[in-house]
């Protein structure tokens, strides 16, 4: 009975100096990515890869040759010409003739204009703080970093005669959560009947 009593007390004394051991381990959070699949590693590097379209000169092949084929690149959308023209129609105060010729020669070319929609980001999450407070949810701290980019290129048949981009090159959050009682802060919720 005494080796059973004793070997209980050495796994306990075990599990109380590995819970010690761990009290600062900040490296036991977990740390998330939100990726789209593309080639750019960066903000710079997308916003390069649209500036070097040449309006009414670049091709779609050669675009797709660059990763713009969005068979092969999970960041392009393929927008049609109804989608097109609802994006510059909707709500413009310009008249047809004040947009820009890539533009107008795209909605004035009716079937044969197309267009690629380009979003991607890529955004990581690191848990920071108390590994103790943030596992049995009494404050979670969270820093964001990343960059977002979004684009559009339109076509009339194969020649790229517009290309513009956006989006953020440098996000930074610091997001906090608080819960005062911890674990049981949504017990209410989960005991309300339904």
């Amino acid at each position: 009975m005494n080796l059973i009593r004793t070997v209980q007390l050495s796994r306990l004394a075990l599990c109380a100096a590995l819970a010690t051991g761990l009290g600062a381990c900040q490296s036991l959070l977990p740390v998330a990515h939100d990726n789209t699949a593309v080639s750019w590693k960066s903000f710079d590097e997308a916003r390069a890869a649209i500036e070097s379209i040449e309006p009414f000169v670049t091709t779609k092949s050669k675009l797709h040759e660059d990763g713009f084929d969005p068979t092969r690149n999970a960041a392009v959308t393929i927008l049609t010409y109804p989608e097109i023209v609802q994006r510059f129609a909707a709500g413009s105060a310009l008249w047809p003739d004040e947009y820009e010729p890539g533009i107008r020669k795209c909605l004035t070319s009716g079937k044969a204009c197309s267009g690629y929609a380009i979003a991607t980001r890529q955004v990581h999450r690191d848990r920071v703080g108390n590994f103790w407070l943030d596992s049995f949810a009494f404050r979670r701290e969270v820093n964001v970093t990343g960059w977002s980019f979004t684009a559009m290129i339109l076509f009339v048949d194969d020649m790229a005669v517009y290309a513009v981009y956006g989006g953020q090159p440098n996000l930074h959050e610091f997001q906090v959560t608080r819960n005062p009682l911890g674990p049981l802060q949504g017990w209410g919720e989960a005991l309300r009947p339904r």
